[in-house]
């Protein structure tokens, strides 16, 4: 009888015990997914190396394994400001501190080096049900012309075993319906411009292709005789983007470069209350500039590296509004 991968549910919740399954239900836990993928054993195969008197392999042990999944989730907004969006808990998951704040209200993501939260996540293949257990991981977030707005996940996590088993009574309803990339829904990259409380003042816009930001999060999986653990030990954001300039602030940008000179990125998806998110970036460097050909017209690319300032820990801020 043939399974369909159409038929998957993923379902995650915060973890309030290392170790212990959170037990995220269909109901009140799961993930609107697409592009989703898994390794059900990473493990670290063991060969016993025997020497028979003849050639031949030898079998290979089972060694310390987890389990690594992968999928994409759509960046919208929860609906109304002051709620969490659906995709807040997989954000903070990837070492990133929730913040509910008012005036306006509004909800930040910012990323974090303590006080780390890993997920339960249960995978739901069409019959088969893989548990995570103190899954971590690592985000992208990717927002392109004619698009949709998403978050890319990679998942590590303790195997929390193998099962038979489907979820019952999923809803989704948490999860709204973003908004694509065009024109009207998107306030393009802003370069120099300054954020306070839910608000983008200043700076210089550019026409672009869009913007992408990785985490940039070390993941590892750490076994032990006495445990297995997973964590995230190191951050290194960075993404990049590709911007229509004239022949004046090519040059100026291309100075910026060769100085090392930082500037702010700030970019916003949608325009309507519950459904608005800016990604705002205060110390970003600009790198590998690239001469990018789009329908015989001159674009300029850039890498950019997401850099702390002094305080730490303010990389980037995703807000939900």
């Amino acid at each position: 009888m043939p399974r369909y991968v159409k038929n998957s549910v993923v379902t995650a919740k915060a973890q309030a015990s290392a170790g212990v399954d959170a037990l995220p239900t269909g109901a009140a836990n799961a993930i609107l997914i697409k592009d989703v993928s898994i390794t059900p054993l990473d493990a670290q195969n063991i060969s016993r190396d025997v020497i028979r008197g003849s050639f031949g392999g030898s079998e290979q042990l089972v060694g310390p394994a987890s389990v690594k999944l992968s999928y994409s989730v759509e960046l919208a907004g929860s609906g109304a400001a002051a709620t969490p969006p659906a995709w807040g808990v997989l954000l903070q998951g990837c070492a990133a501190g929730e913040g509910l704040l008012t005036t306006p209200a509004r909800v930040e993501y910012s990323p974090v080096s303590t006080g780390l939260k890993a997920l339960t996540q249960y995978y739901y293949d069409d019959g088969v049900l893989h548990k995570l257990l103190d899954s971590m991981g690592n985000c992208t977030l990717s927002a392109r012309v004619g698009e949709i707005p998403k978050l890319q996940f990679e998942w590590v996590g303790v195997n929390g075993g193998i099962v038979t088993g489907n979820p019952s009574g999923t809803t989704y309803t948490a999860w709204k319906k973003p908004v694509p990339m065009t024109k009207a829904n998107v306030i393009d990259v802003t370069l120099g411009a300054t954020y306070n409380a839910g608000a983008l003042t200043g700076g210089v816009l550019y026409s672009s292709t869009g913007l992408e930001l990785n985490f940039g999060n070390v993941v590892n999986f750490d076994a032990l005789l006495g445990s297995e653990t997973v964590d995230v030990t190191d951050r290194d954001s960075a993404g990049k983007t590709e911007l229509q300039l004239d022949a004046a602030q090519e040059v100026a940008l291309m100075a910026n470069v060769v100085g090392n000179v930082a500037t702010s990125v700030a970019f916003t998806i949608g325009t309507s209350s519950g459904n608005k998110i800016i990604v705002f970036a205060p110390n970003v460097q600009m790198i590998n500039p690239s001469k990018v050909e789009r329908n015989g017209k001159r674009l300029i690319g850039f890498d950019l590296r997401y850099v702390p300032t002094a305080a730490g820990n303010d990389e980037w801020k995703i807000i939900s509004l």
